[in-house]
């Protein structure tokens, strides 16, 4: 069958998701992407691994001030759930203590007697209960008491009071705004995540793009002459209408709310995995249309095209993208201006 009659018969069979798009359309008009309704502050299913799950959401119960979501957003921004995270500036684990932090917040949390900075049992209850401690020896500033909580953790407590707030340190202010964005996506929606309202405009620029040649690594780029690999294609997407997400398809999962599979919406980000109690083997990402189906690039030698969600393995989840997504990348330590012994544990995300 000629590939312009392919096309056609697809987009025959998907009329009925574009039918769902233009409702979109209305109904998106004056809702902005990055809302949504009531939320209970528990884990999004498979935000984080499966084997750190629990202890997130035990530690996350610490103190009024914390969540899992929020504990698990910290989390990622520190290490991106890597237990044996090393920063330049010696910060360790998982929740990057630095080493003379650690032991001021340690305690054997898996029945071996030993306080290991690189073993997440003690690790994340740790930086649980230091962020607990730091909310309390900062309740008296002005301003967000988990935004100062979380600006303690990475600057010190010192600054954070000195400053009355956050202090002007653009590292510490982008740790605090990306973590409290994150948040969101790691957190389960008790109600309807809402509408996206440019999600027309981002399956329109991957629509007027089928058939063109799947590259590793393109972008849509000149150098790349128009092609695209999976996370490329999702990137230009949603570039085209003016939001911001990530490079690689990993890193597109936290990009915004997760959406139920029975609340998929035609724009939303479908995703799989190599393993999808694990979120790190996030290896595809497409653009969901309706009806079951999707819109891709999935491999060398394969066109952009429409596939099934079902029909492609290892299907993980969705995301909504918002209009505001944190800055990347995250997760990858470097060195902080206050990297000290008595700063705050997580000073060098």
């Amino acid at each position: 069958m000629p590939r312009r009659r392919l096309i056609w018969v697809l987009g025959g069979t998907l009329l009925t998701p574009f039918v769902i798009v233009a409702v979109v359309a209305l109904v998106a008009v004056g809702i902005s992407g990055s809302e949504l309704q009531a939320q209970q502050a528990t884990l999004a299913t498979g935000t984080v691994p499966a084997s750190f799950a629990s202890m997130i959401e035990a530690a996350g119960s610490s103190c009024s001030q914390m969540s899992a979501p929020l504990l698990a957003a910290q989390l990622y921004q520190e290490s991106a759930f890597d237990p044996h995270a090393v920063s330049p500036a010696g910060a360790q684990g998982i929740a990057q203590f630095m080493p003379g932090t650690w032991p001021n917040w340690a305690s054997a949390q898996d029945g071996d007697g030993k306080r290991d900075v690189f073993n997440p049992a003690d690790a994340i209850p740790a930086a649980a209960r230091y962020d607990c401690a730091l909310a309390r020896q900062v309740s008296k500033v002005p301003g967000d008491q988990i935004d100062n909580m979380l600006a303690a953790y990475n600057a010190g407590p010192g600054a954070v009071l000195a400053a009355n707030g956050v202090p002007s340190i653009s590292e510490t202010q982008n740790y605090v705004k990306n973590i409290r964005i994150l948040e969101r996506a790691f957190t389960a929606p008790s109600g309807i995540v809402a509408v996206s309202s440019v999600a027309v405009r981002a399956i329109a620029f991957a629509y007027d793009r089928l058939g063109t040649p799947y590259l590793w690594g393109g972008t849509g780029s000149v150098a790349d002459h128009g092609e695209f690999d999976c996370s490329g294609l999702t990137q230009a997407a949603y570039a085209s209408v003016g939001v911001a997400i990530p490079r690689v398809a990993a890193d597109q999962w936290y990009a915004g709310p997760h959406v139920p599979r029975g609340q998929l919406q035609p724009g939303d980000l479908v995703f799989f995995a190599y393993n999808t109690n694990d979120p790190s083997t996030i290896h595809h990402v497409g653009i969901y249309v309706g009806g079951g189906a999707m819109i891709d690039s999935p491999h060398t030698g394969a066109t952009i095209r429409f596939d099934t969600i079902d029909g492609f393995g290892g299907y993980i989840g969705a995301v909504r993208p918002y209009a505001q997504v944190p800055q990347w990348p995250v997760g990858q330590p470097t060195s902080s201006t206050s990297a000290t012994a008595s700063a705050g544990a997580g000073t060098t995300s």
